[in-house]
């Protein structure tokens, strides 16, 4: 596959999560570089903003086995991964698989359960396999998680370690759609006595498992000039050195980072990374990779505004 027909099952997709989903084109432009680029997205908004409708939509048209974990308080890790069960009749241990063993797993409201439960995905997000009893369970190449959370200010809510926010490749803020798209939704929706599938909305499958994969594979091998690197590597340790920030973002931020500039770049039809590629993605990909110093919280600075602020700092290869 080259970057052409990349670019096409794209917008394919696109056209089919639009049949179901009204706006949200940010979003879906960054699952698309998540899918693409073998990373996992955080989606954090309100309750009703069509966060599960879109995960489901989007793993309709991409044609991956879809799996979703509704996340709450009581949830163990084993309901997540599963468990080795005695079975009496044989007298022997066999594996009862959990909903992790999918293509594309929908971690719904993530940061409803405690985090020794949230813990369970760090090694199937990072290695793309998971160890019971001692075994390790080898999971899909195309495994990606789609989690959603509700805000940080939400009753009931654990955040998420900073181990964890790390396995993901974006952290997008779901926002309340526009006047004219509030109007289409409740103009479409409102018409229907109940929730309806995808498939019922019309989505169909624009790609399939061997497809993305050779789409991930030809993003793999576009390419990366020094100068590029140099600036991802300066927009990195930039989050390190700045006054303002306590904790910034690690070296795989940086790894990440390089590998999502090449599947945006292919996603508009090009075989090398521009310098924009980088600086469209540095603020999804930073703003939950670092911390704020406690003197820069009192003044009340927010993440996104010091993340903004180093990306506008630190100039860009012409």
């Amino acid at each position: 596959m080259n970057v052409d027909e990349v670019q096409s099952l794209a917008q394919a997709i696109r056209t089919e999560v639009a049949k179901a989903v009204i706006g949200q084109g940010e979003t879906v432009e960054l699952m698309l570089v998540a899918l693409f680029s073998g990373g996992h997205i955080l989606l954090e908004g309100p309750p009703g903003t069509a966060k599960t409708l879109l995960a489901h939509s989007f793993a309709e048209a991409v044609g991956l086995q879809f799996g979703r974990i509704q996340f709450t308080p009581d949830l163990m890790p084993g309901d997540i991964i599963g468990a080795n069960l005695f079975n009496f009749q044989t007298s022997s241990f066999s594996l009862t698989r959990g909903p992790i063993f999918t293509e594309l797993l929908l971690a719904d409201e993530i940061n409803r359960t405690p985090p020794k439960t949230q813990a369970a995905l760090l090694e199937a997000m990072q290695e793309r396999q998971v160890t019971i009893d001692g075994e390790s369970h080898v999971l899909s190449d195309r495994f990606m998680v789609v989690a959603t959370q509700n805000p940080i200010e939400q009753q009931g809510v654990y955040p998420l370690p900073e181990a964890q926010l790390d396995r993901f490749l974006f952290k997008q803020t779901v926002d309340y759609p526009s006047v004219e798209e509030e109007r289409n939704i409740i103009a479409t929706h409102g018409l229907r006595k109940e929730a309806m599938e995808p498939a019922a909305w019309g989505v169909e499958r624009a790609g399939e498992a061997k497809s993305i994969t050779a789409a991930t594979d030809c993003v793999a091998e576009l390419r990366l000039v020094d100068e590029i690197i140099d600036y991802i590597a300066a927009l990195v340790r930039g989050t390190r050195e700045h006054p303002e920030i306590e904790s910034g973002a690690s070296p795989r931020a940086g790894a990440m980072l390089a590998q999502a500039a090449r599947a945006r770049a292919a996603l508009d039809g090009r075989d090398f990374v521009l310098p924009d590629d980088v600086k469209a993605l540095a603020a999804p990909l930073l703003r939950h990779r670092v911390i704020l110093s406690p003197a820069a919280e009192i003044n009340g600075r927010k993440v996104e505004e010091v993340v903004l602020s180093i990306i506008d700092t630190i100039e860009a290869p012409r």
